[in-house]
């Protein structure tokens, strides 16, 4: 059933993708009413496609699916944000819509400017300040199993804040950020995070083969032993370190492995690895602002 932190009119979505699709999911699973959903989608597949499995009200232009709606969640890709927005602009202005954005690289305040909207100061508000929450969800939400990071701009109140987390909550679980200069670390650990375990049971796989094992039995080992380590980190309540402590014997086979991954300098990796990760959002949230 509907929470009454969800929203009191329509819902537009502006973009029918992939991270749009599984939020429409998630959201009309957990009893919001697919009449109360709108979607833009220049695509006629994905949005016949979603109107077809979800029974949303689909839209190719996006004014018409962002008028009246009292929520509207911008799913488009990063460089096409500031023209989308600045065709919206006008009926921004009018409606006074909660903006919620998962678009990654964009900070608030360009989105804000480009919607025309008046600047943040210091001891308030301008009469003009957008409602703005910026999310960060990641892949795995397209099972329901997501993280999202969100940050509001100051004119977001509680009810704003709580609106915004039922919708993203619809992907799987939320973090508040306090300071948006964090929401590029929040990019790099979760959002970019799903292609590191990727990777490492990329290597595993191979690593496998090598020792001689067939590929079904590589596969099959290295899939299930990554679903049930993140099982055990997830609900076991114990930390990282303890869960590691645990299997891992001394002079053990397990032991002579992670020495190996400590020797290689496997921390600093990660480390260095996060940080131009976290580095280059920024450098993209810059280019996106060069030419405003």
């Amino acid at each position: 059933m509907p929470t009454s932190d969800s929203p009191s009119g329509p819902i537009a979505f502006i973009g029918g993708g992939n991270m749009a699709r599984s939020l429409i999911g998630g959201l009309v699973a957990r009893g919001t009413s697919a009449a109360s959903i709108r979607v833009a989608e220049p695509m006629d597949a994905l949005r016949d496609g979603l109107a077809k499995d979800f029974g949303v009200h689909v839209f190719s232009d996006n004014r018409q699916a962002a008028d009246g709606a009292a929520v509207w969640i911008l799913a488009v890709k990063p460089q096409v944000m500031r023209q989308v927005c600045e065709a919206l602009a006008p009926l921004a202005q009018e409606a006074r819509p909660l903006i919620v954005s998962i678009a990654a690289g964009i900070t608030s305040a360009q989105l804000g400017r480009w919607l025309g909207g008046g600047e943040l100061y210091d001891g308030g508000l301008s009469d003009s300040v957008i409602r703005i929450v910026r999310c960060m969800p990641n892949t795995p939400a397209l099972l329901g199993a997501g993280v999202t990071g969100l940050f509001a701009n100051a004119a977001v109140d509680a009810a704003g804040h709580a609106q915004a987390e039922t919708l993203l909550s619809a992907a799987g679980a939320t973090v508040w950020i306090e300071d948006e200069a964090h929401m590029d670390a929040v990019t790099a650990v979760s959002g970019s995070g799903p292609a590191y375990v990727f990777l490492l049971a990329e290597a595993m796989e191979a690593a496998a083969r090598s020792e001689g094992l067939s590929d079904d039995a590589a596969r099959t080992l290295v899939l299930q032993t990554v679903l049930g380590a993140a099982r055990m980190l997830t609900e076991s309540g114990e930390a990282p370190a303890e869960l590691r402590r645990r299997v891992t014997s001394p002079g053990g086979t397990t032991q002579a492995a992670v020495e190996t991954f400590e020797a290689g300098g496997l921390r600093d990796l990660v480390a260095q690895a996060i940080r131009n990760a976290t580095e280059r959002g920024k450098q993209l949230s810059a280019a996106n602002d060069a030419d405003a």
